[in-house]
């Protein structure tokens, strides 16, 4: 094209150059649609149906996840085997390589190994081992950032892990996979760290309920193990996105239980059953402990043992060990809901109950320790699937017929056993309901998992998702800023009094003081200096926690407030704000815990502190907060606190160094311009219960 137009004749005898045609460019519509997605993404971070909307398609992309994934599983499984699912016919070989009978199982683990080996290490390296922890972790730490590479190297080596034989579950890759996907999608829309948090919590929820087809587990699942914390803002977008997952998984596997050959009208006969229940969920508390504890344990030598060597081949070298497994156990080949639905439907004896029990959490530990990608949550079902029925078998051979099925304590031990390896009670009631179809066995099922979880947590601190973190040195379970108002209280974070002024015992408030006891610190004080302030003490007991006692700090002590004994008889301690950040910032051991101590300390601050109290307040009777400026004349200068001539029944309770108040030592010695708080009796007053005499008196 030419640079210059042609020329056009003007009217006049002379050429003007003719105007230059602007063709449209491809950068024009371009951007007028980054436009329009940058307005569509500002809906859908800020409005409430925007979230709403991204909830429903986290729940269609999870839901198309969950069957994708287990299609995955179902083609690499028959790939090797010549079966959708394989080990409930026992030794048995494989179709397609009919030639090595039984002993294909040894050959197949090595070659899958050498397949998602490689693609964990050069793809995703978090995509290794059971997957709940690394999404916990990313939602507790990293404001719910997962990689978006992680959705599909978790797939595709999972898939082929346990097509090969490896003895774990998945819903670990479902969640991480749903987690991934929902993550992914909020960064692209740039939403803020506490709504991608929830998206993740739904991706985790919708991927659970779909390829499981449960909907209630999923929601606990991302309110219990996910989000560690119930939200109403949560609450919307999770049972949205399990919906929405549900309604994908019951299109293209149908609307039953996922266990559909167990008994489906299981009941406990008698109330007097619930004795072998309890006994049944100590049981299973000991075998989730110890599973947690194969599982690491393993993990460690595994990790011994391979030290110094190339990781990308480690999952074929262990495939080795795990083939011996599979050859002499094939039922725990795989996930095993076959083997399962077989062993409380009562196809196996009790003594072979018990080997898979044991077999199944050495090789799903092995799996998980070899490099393997896979969930916890399926063997956790299978070991309490058959350690109950075990039970059940043993309780009829000793009771009777009486005692019920062995398949209901099956049931019951299946929830019971991944409550204690997990500590997720709710989780685990709705999961054995949802996925056998036995709602007449609530009662029993929350009897068990509420007694293993008491049980677990008395006896281990991590769970079986936590601990892998613990490990790394992150305790997602230590409490936040937040929640620490909640948790500590006034005892453990309070200054006991007495030692500042020599004096072991503390002054009693009880109404028998003699008339001559009275004191007159208003006379005496001015000896060493100037009243600046003086107000009655609002009392806190020791086991109020921090959120009452910093309300009424801003309300009532801004040096800090006496803290009385039980009876209200002793004085036994003082507390400030100062004492109240300083235990804050020694449990969470971050930088910023002052500032968000201060900002909510503002918030509550208020002039009217009687109009806006919203606990009754509690004054200490016979008792008054009095600030003094010392003097420079007086006869107390450069002498130690403890040796200063204090009227009985009077506490120094804090002294200020430069601008603050600071919790007296008893060495300290005062100062000219100093701030001395005292906590003083009231001059010409008896204790009294009656609060309006007690203000009466005070304010005399």
């Amino acid at each position: 094209m030419p640079d210059s137009a042609p020329a056009l004749p003007d009217g006049k005898g002379s050429e003007v150059p003719a105007p230059r045609l602007r063709l449209p460019t491809t950068r024009r519509p371009a951007a007028a649609a980054g436009v329009l997605f940058g307005q569509l993404s500002a809906w859908l971070r800020t409005s409430r149906l925007g979230m709403v909307a991204m909830a429903l398609g986290i729940g269609l992309g999870a839901g198309l996840g969950a069957v994708g994934f287990r299609w995955l599983i179902f083609g690499a499984t028959w790939l090797v085997t010549g079966h959708e699912q394989f080990g409930q016919a026992g030794r048995v070989g494989s179709l397609h390589l009919p030639w090595l009978g039984i002993w294909f199982v040894l050959l197949v683990p090595i070659l899958g190994g050498l397949l998602y080996g490689p693609l964990i290490q050069r793809f995703a390296k978090e995509a290794r081992g059971h997957g709940v922890p690394e999404v916990m972790i990313a939602v507790a730490e990293d404001g719910g950032r997962i990689r978006p590479q992680v959705t599909g190297t978790k797939a595709l080596a999972s898939a082929i892990c346990i097509g090969v034989g490896g003895s774990v579950g998945r819903e670990g890759p479902i969640v991480q996979i749903g987690s991934a996907f929902a993550s992914s999608l909020g960064q692209v829309v740039h939403m803020s760290e506490s709504r991608l948090r929830i998206l993740v919590a739904c991706g985790a929820a919708g991927g659970i309920s779909a390829t499981f087809n449960a909907p209630l587990t999923g929601v606990f699942f991302g309110f219990e193990l996910i989000l560690r914390e119930f939200s109403i803002d949560a609450l919307f977008p999770i049972i949205m996105a399990a919906v929405m997952a549900d309604v994908i998984g019951q299109a293209f596997f149908g609307s039953g239980p996922i266990f559909s050959a167990m008994p489906h009208h299981l009941a406990l006969p008698h109330v007097a059953d619930y004795l072998l229940v309890a006994l049944l969920a100590l049981g299973a508390a000991l075998i989730g402990v110890g599973f947690k504890t194969v599982l690491y344990g393993t993990e460690d030598v595994c990790d011994r043992l391979w030290r110094g060597r190339p990781e990308w081949c480690r999952p074929a070298f262990g495939g080795l060990v795990l083939g011996a497994v599979l050859l002499a156990l094939p039922q725990l080949y795989g996930v095993g809901y076959p083997v399962m639905n077989r062993a409380v439907a009562d196809h196996y004896v009790l003594w072979f109950l018990i080997l898979l029990a044991l077999g199944k959490v050495a090789a799903a530990s092995l799996t998980i320790g070899i490099g393997g990608s896979g969930g916890v949550f399926a063997p956790s079902l299978f070991t309490g699937a058959m350690a109950g029925t075990a039970f059940g078998v043993a309780a009829v051979h000793v009771f009777g017929p009486a005692v019920g099925s062995p398949a209901i304590y099956g049931v019951i031990a299946m929830g019971a056993v991944f409550a204690a390896a997990a500590q997720a009670p709710l989780t685990s009631i709705a999961s054995v309901v949802e996925m056998t179809g036995n709602y007449a066995l609530i009662l029993p099922v929350m009897f068990a998992v509420a007694l293993a979880v008491g049980v677990s947590k008395r006896l281990t601190h991590g769970t079986i998702y936590t601990t892998k973190l613990l490990r790394r040195g992150t305790d997602i379970d230590r409490p936040k800023p937040s929640s620490m108002l909640q948790v500590l209280t006034v005892d453990e974070v309070m200054q006991p009094l007495g030692a500042a002024n020599g004096r072991a015992a503390l002054s009693p408030l009880s109404h028998d003081q003699a008339a001559g006891d009275r004191l007159l610190p208003s006379a005496w004080v001015p000896q060493f200096g100037n009243i600046v302030d003086r107000r009655p003490p609002q009392a806190l007991f020791g086991e109020e926690t921090l959120e009452q006692a910093l309300r009424q700090l801003v309300l009532y002590g801004p040096d800090g407030l006496p803290v009385v004994s039980p009876d209200r008889h002793h004085v036994v301690g003082w507390i400030s704000y100062g004492d109240v950040v300083r235990a804050m910032a020694e449990r969470t051991r971050a930088s910023d815990t002052e500032v968000a101590a201060g900002t909510l300390a503002s918030q509550w601050a208020t002039p009217d502190a009687g109009g806006h109290l919203h606990v009754a307040p509690a004054p200490l009777e016979g008792y008054e907060i009095m600030q003094v400026t010392i003097r420079s004349d007086s006869p107390g200068i450069g002498r130690p606190i403890d040796e200063a001539s204090w009227p009985p029944g009077s506490i120094v309770v804090a002294v200020s160094q430069g601008r603050e108040l600071v919790t007296p030592r008893p060495d300290m010695e005062l100062r000219a311009g100093q701030r001395v708080v005292l906590l003083a009796r009231l001059e010409g007053s008896q204790p009294t219960d009656d609060k309006d005499g007690a203000r009466t008196s005070a304010s005399q």
